[in-house]
C-alpha cells in the first residue's frame, strides 16, 4: 500500500505561534503555493482521499481536485490546548510548560495532548488504512501528523520527531 501525505501551505500565523488545532487563515501565496503541490500529484490516482476537518487541509484539498475528500479528525494537528495561539515566548512563562519541554512525548499540554497522543490517533488511523484493501491513497494533514506517519514508518525515532517537521505543500509517500 502507499500513502501519500501531504502538508498543508503555510499559514498566516505569526512565527513562533502554536496554533495546533486552531483554524488559522493561509497566506496569502496560497494559490501559487497549492498549485505546486496539485502539479506534484498530477499524474497519481488515488483510490480513496482524506483531509484533515480544518480548513487548511481542506482547501488544498479541493485545489487540487478532491472537494470530497473524507475528513478524519484523527489527522488533526497536535492539540495545543490552552496554549492554542499563544507564543512559544508566552508558553514558557506558564509555571506547566517546563514540564511539557522536559517530557513533551508523554506529558500533556493543559487541556490538549501529548505527542505521543498524537502519535497514537495517527497510527490508529494508518492501521486503519492498511486494512482497508486500497493500494494507493492520499491524506491532506498537518506537520505533526506527517512526522508520526514517518515514526510510523521507521523513519527515525519518536524521540526525533521535533527535528523532521515538514515543510509547508511537502508531499511524503510511504509504502507498506
Amino acid at each position: 500500500m502507499e500513502i501519500y501525505f501531504i502538508r498543508h501551505t503555510s499559514v498566516d500565523v505569526p512565527a513562533g505561534y502554536a496554533y495546533g488545532q486552531t483554524d488559522v487563515p493561509l497566506r496569502s501565496s496560497f494559490q501559487t503555493e497549492a498549485e505546486i503541490v496539485k502539479n506534484n500529484l498530477q499524474n497519481i490516482s488515488f483510490d480513496k482521499v482524506w483531509c484533515s476537518p480544518l480548513s487548511r487541509c481542506v482547501k488544498l484539498a479541493d485545489y487540487c481536485g478532491y472537494p470530497d475528500a473524507e475528513r478524519d479528525e484523527r489527522v488533526k494537528e497536535l492539540n495545543f490546548g490552552e496554549w492554542e495561539m499563544k507564543s512559544w515566548e508566552d508558553i514558557s512563562t506558564d509555571p506547566r510548560s517546563q514540564n511539557w519541554f522536559n517530557d513533551w512525548l508523554n506529558v500533556r499540554i493543559p487541556s490538549g495532548e501529548s505527542f505521543k497522543d498524537q502519535y497514537i490517533r495517527v497510527s490508529a488511523f494508518i492501521e486503519e488504512l492498511k486494512e482497508s484493501g486500497l493500494e494507493r491513497v492520499c491524506v491532506f494533514a498537518h506537520g505533526g501528523v506527517l512526522t508520526c506517519a514517518r515514526v510510523y514508518a521507521g523513519e527515525y525515532d519518536i524521540t526525533d520527531a521535533f527535528k523532521n517537521i515538514p515543510s509547508y505543500g511537502e508531499i511524503i509517500k510511504l509504502t507498506f
